[in-house]
């Protein structure tokens, strides 16, 4: 209704106001519930986990041993290429996830460093499970007989070669315990399996803590068979043999103060 005083200016005006508070706050949510709308956003923010979680698992890179996870130990193995070789029971590897299929080695942006400058804390140290190898001459201490001849086994075995280590868990020395393998002639080789084939390591003895992979009782008929066949180290005399825990432990308590 029109009052006997006011113009068609004045509604004019009234209509050009700008809106309420009230109607600038009020929401109107039908539109988020318009299945329209919520099914694509619910597509979108499950398929940006699940390639979330993806990478995690599968193509993030591990740099060194210490940022294994504890989800990661017994599940999961790590591929990759081996950079260096240090005694004849462990060795550096160069974490490849998704090897070739990933682009590793294939794209400019995705090669293993050359340099121990360029792979300096970004490689995982690896202690071959189950398997102890001769020690090399370590802080003035001795070289043990065929520590020479098992170091250069393995180096000529694995170095610079793609492997796959089962990881089990990070030793006192900060280095994944695993069992490694590696093809050749396309036919997957246990590596710890073949250096005590050849005599040229013990199975590991310890009190406690001792790793295998459920391969314990492989790897000593295997090196029952290396003793019988008289490989590597087993070829000397047995009366001087000492075996490299006795020889760890001999040097331990060597350097007991008395």
């Amino acid at each position: 209704m029109r009052w006997p005083w006011s113009s068609s200016s004045d509604e004019r005006d009234e209509d050009s106001l700008p809106p309420s508070r009230d109607t600038l706050i009020a929401t109107d949510w039908s539109h988020y519930r318009d299945p329209r709308n919520i099914v694509p956003v619910l597509v979108l923010t499950g398929s940006a986990f699940a390639l979330s979680t993806f990478y995690r698992s599968y193509l993030k890179r591990i740099p060194q041993a210490i940022n294994i996870g504890s989800r990661f130990w017994r599940k999961r193995s790590l591929f990759g290429r081996v950079t260096s070789v240090g005694d004849a029971d462990n060795f550096r590897l160069f974490h490849t996830p998704g090897g070739r299929l990933a682009g590793w080695e294939l794209l400019p942006w995705r090669r293993v460093p050359k340099t121990a400058k360029e792979l300096k804390n970004k490689t995982v140290h690896i202690r071959i499970a189950g398997v102890d190898a001769p020690e090399m001459a370590h802080f003035g201490n001795p070289a043990q007989p065929f520590s020479k001849e098992a170091l250069d086994f393995l180096t000529s075995y694995i170095l610079h070669r793609r492997v796959r280590a089962y990881v089990y868990k990070r030793d006192q020395y900060d280095r994944a315990v695993a069992t490694v393998y590696v093809r050749k002639w396309l036919l997957r080789r246990d590596v710890g399996l073949q250096i005590l084939k050849r005599g040229l390591a013990t199975v590991y003895e310890a009190k406690s803590g001792a790793e295998y992979g459920n391969l314990e009782e492989k790897y000593r008929k295997t090196e029952k068979w290396a003793k019988l066949k008289r490989k590597g180290m087993w070829a000397g005399d047995k009366k001087g043999y000492e075996s490299p825990r006795e020889y760890k432990a001999r040097i331990g308590e060597a350097k007991q103060p008395t």
